[in-house]
């Protein structure tokens, strides 16, 4: 072997711990961090709103257009955060994201009455719309493909866990203090967590901690970057992505799964004060059940996903069986509200919950599966997350105007069940090949 051989030995093995570093997993593990503080702030309201009676009148209707402001803006601005997430990468696009929803998190806390709530709640969704595409395009970017999976249910993942330690942090600081303070004490929180990523982030090939085996290993294991890219693919222009069968089909089936998501994310807890009964201790304890089975589920789901590629199925078979089960075990949501007793409803829930997370990961594998190349990771990203979050939009008001009207909660959650159902048949039989895009069949992906 030539000397020139002997050094890049340690790079074609690059799985020996003792010759490639770990970074991909340090920096995976920081946007979970990121996105907990990103839906810690936007799953803040939901919990503290209960308990604002005192400073806020507000019906269900008009708290489910207060819910509704954040995705209006948070919907729209997905599709131009897509693409300024391609153009200026992840290191900025998620440090700038985090300083823009944290400082509006801390204004929520000036809000007097139901339009300055409404404002600085349709600010913060402009400020968050950079993060699930900034976090996808980051796992392209630094994991292969055997790894994706579990590297997306670890980011993604976030999402539920700010959502459940919004439950105790959020009652436990409205229990000492008051609710301006939840405000400002998370806010807080998100201008530290953009410092940090702005010192950390780099990319593979430029990152300080990453050394060449691990480089190597990311590359060769089919990770998305501009070396790889075909000049082709590289120019196709955003809006030919429309053309794409695959686009539409993740696009409507995102709906279907977030017009579930986003009852857990909104008014989850009011169900549990409202319809259960259940008083400021208890809702800080029990509420938390459903989410932490769904995160612990997550990885699981992401981690069997990952050791099925391994061995060798194909990508299509496992993300179509982990997206469609999911969102089939999702639509037990429909039950909750029929069962006579509290601890089978949250039973329920967390079946629904834990099977829609595992869905999740597959769906926001999908961008990095099927980009024609690397430039559009993000931007496929934003599309679907644009597409899922119309049910952000209309989902609360949905729900809370069939609460007015029917006094329960049994109407909405079936028709949420129902939905999860047909987002399933959707990527069943709709769906094509999960592949990249090939750009000179735009309309036979």
């Amino acid at each position: 072997m030539t000397a020139l051989g002997s050094k890049l030995a340690p790079a074609s093995n690059p799985k020996n711990p003792r010759v490639m570093t770990r970074m991909r997993w340090v920096i995976i593990w920081l946007a979970f961090v990121g996105l907990s503080i990103n839906y810690l702030d936007r799953s803040s309201l939901s919990v503290a709103l209960p308990f604002m009676g005192k400073d806020f009148e507000l019906s269900a209707t008009q708290q489910g257009l207060i819910f509704a402001a954040f995705f209006w803006a948070y919907d729209f601005c997905q599709l131009a955060a897509g693409w300024y997430v391609d153009k200026v990468g992840p290191r900025r696009s998620f440090a700038l994201a985090a300083l823009w929803w944290s400082v509006f998190t801390m204004l929520t806390a000036a809000a007097r009455g139901f339009w300055s709530l409404f404002a600085a709640r349709f600010l913060l969704g402009v400020g968050e719309s950079p993060a699930p595409s900034t976090a996808a395009k980051v796992v392209a970017t630094w994991f292969p493909v055997r790894e994706r999976a579990f590297a997306t249910s670890i980011w993604d993942s976030g999402s539920r866990v700010g959502a459940v330690i919004a439950l105790p942090i959020v009652t436990l600081i409205v229990a000492v203090t008051s609710w301006h303070a939840v405000f400002i004490i998370i806010g807080l929180a998100g201008v530290i967590w953009a410092a940090v990523w702005w010192k950390v982030y780099r990319s593979p090939q430029e990152h300080p901690r990453a050394n060449a085996a691990e480089v190597a290993y990311i590359e060769e294991g089919g990770a998305r970057n501009e070396a790889s890219d075909e000049a082709g693919a590289a120019k196709l222009p955003w809006r030919s992505l429309f053309k794409y069968r695959t686009i539409l089909s993740m696009m409507f089936g995102f709906f279907c799964l977030n017009s579930a998501i986003y009852f857990f994310i909104t008014f989850f807890p009011s169900y549990l004060v409202k319809e259960r009964g259940f008083d400021l201790l208890k809702l800080g304890f029990f509420g938390a059940i459903p989410g932490i089975c769904a995160v612990l589920m997550g990885w699981l789901g992401g981690y069997l996903a990952d050791r099925a590629v391994q061995r060798g199925a194909s990508v299509t078979k496992v993300r179509k069986t982990v997206i469609a089960g999911g969102l089939i075990g999702g639509s037990v949501i429909m039950f909750a509200a029929l069962v006579p007793e509290a601890w089978m409803a949250l039973a329920l829930l967390s079946v629904a919950y834990s099977s829609l997370t595992v869905a999740a990961t597959g769906i926001w594998s999908l961008p990095a599966d099927v980009a024609p190349s690397s430039r559009h990771v993000g931007s496929i990203g934003g599309l679907q997350n644009f597409a899922s979050n119309l049910a952000g939009i209309f989902t609360p008001i949905l729900i809370g105007v069939l609460v007015d009207q029917t006094g329960s909660f049994i109407a909405p959650l079936a028709v949420i069940g129902v939905v999860s159902l047909i987002g399933a048949a959707n990527y069943l039989f709709v769906m094509g090949k999960i592949e990249p895009l090939k750009v000179k069949e735009p309309l036979a992906a």
